[in-house]
């Protein structure tokens, strides 16, 4: 079956990708005195991650896996899902200099700071990526954004950005919203692994597929439309353990380091 893919080109998605790199550029090259404050030397590698995790979410979404995922493959959507979640996450979170969020975003905003420790807190952060994550896996939100453009685009917001608060409490590099301690980092990423195990049993114990798109779609692939929501089941926790025990194994690691 000849199935026409290609890149999106929208304007409005080129737009949010060359928007946040060359933001960010601006931020770290001509405009650095005034955003990076106390920083001399262009943040090279904090460059290349946030870079590298923009384009990653391009990827994501405006490369044919997007095509795949919303007519074909459900296993492909979460593919999409999970580098946004799991790959694109932290690695704008980790290329964020310390100084333009503390120096400059936060500096002065007690208000805004406060805002950023609650959200960004371990228990809000998991609840609130657990909730969003859950709520649009349930078949009837998940055909209804698969059906309407600007519900997907909605649902994708509405994941990456609580993904962005859920790797914070591991990857941030500010001071004054900090990154949780060694034995905090473990016990975080277990709960992280234990949060989308519902989802993950309702998707890889049902008797047939719970989504009437990829059911009916035509078989492009030798995947029965209950093999690909089984192995959708198993990207999506595939990521999640790799993700989390990686993070759990850092964790243990550094803190055995510094009580040596």
């Amino acid at each position: 079956m000849n199935i026409p893919l290609h890149w999106h080109t929208e304007p409005l998605l080129l737009l949010l990708v060359i928007g946040a790199s060359w933001a960010h550029a601006m931020a770290c090259g001509p405009f650095r005195a005034r955003c990076l404050p106390g920083r001399t030397e262009y943040p090279k590698w904090y460059a290349v991650r946030f870079h590298l995790g923009v384009l990653v979410a391009y990827v994501a979404v405006g490369s044919p896996i997007d095509q795949l995922g919303e007519g074909f493959l459900f296993s492909a959507h979460m593919l999409q899902h999970m580098l946004l979640i799991y790959v694109s996450a932290p690695l704008i979170v980790t290329g964020l200099p310390p100084e333009l969020i503390d120096g400059y975003l936060l500096a002065g905003r007690p208000r805004l700071t406060q805002v950023l420790r609650v959200l960004t807190s371990p228990v809000a952060a998991a609840l609130a990526f657990t909730l969003f994550f859950s709520i649009w896996h349930f078949p009837e939100l998940y055909e209804a954004a698969l059906r309407s453009r600007p519900l997907h685009v909605a649902e994708h917001w509405s994941m990456f950005l609580p993904a962005l608060l859920m790797v914070w409490p591991l990857f941030s590099m500010s001071a004054k919203a900090p990154r949780i301690g060694f034995g905090m980092a473990m016990f975080y990423c277990f709960a992280l692994m234990i949060a989308d195990l519902p989802l993950w049993a309702a998707l890889i114990f049902g008797e047939h597929p719970i989504y009437e798109t990829y059911r009916l779609a035509p078989r492009i692939s030798s995947l029965s439309a209950s093999a690909d929501m089984i192995l959708g089941a198993v990207v999506m926790k595939g990521f999640n353990e790799i993700f989390a025990l990686s993070c759990m194994a850092y964790a243990f690691f550094s803190w055995y380091q510094r009580e040596k």
